[in-house]
């Protein structure tokens, strides 16, 4: 499979889509430019419908939906839930990352290209 659920993101996600009665929606995942790294991930509930060119896979119950550029930055990657000291969130763990920023949202590839934006730190970890 081109891109996993942990099994805590799985539990996870369920109570947050009933908590916002989305229980038909997919997650959609994503990869854009920007962050102190060059690349960040988005995430977010989707109650659309799959567009031309996303690739939609499903993990206990749960669609997940990634268009195809940035399915080619993260094949391989699992979204996992954490718990940690600045509390709980979604965290993608990316086989591709050559590098990433302290927080885990902005990253590079191998084949990324382009300057960070806004240097270290603008993504809001101060890293």
């Amino acid at each position: 499979m081109a891109i996993t659920l942990s099994d805590r993101a799985v539990t996870e996600l369920k109570e947050l889509m009933v908590s916002q009665e989305k229980q038909e929606a997919a997650l959609r995942v994503w990869v854009a430019g920007g962050g102190c790294s060059g690349l960040t991930y988005g995430m977010a509930l989707d109650d659309g419908e799959a567009e031309e060119g996303d690739n939609t896979f499903e993990y206990s119950g749960i669609r997940v939906v990634i268009d195809g550029l940035s399915l080619q930055y993260m094949e391989g990657a699992t979204v996992d839930y954490v718990d940690d000291m600045m509390g709980g969130g979604f965290k993608i763990e990316n086989p591709n990352a050559t590098s990433s920023c302290g927080c885990g949202s902005s990253f590079k590839t191998e084949g990324s290209e382009g300057a960070p934006a806004g240097g270290c730190g603008s993504c809001g970890c101060a890293s």
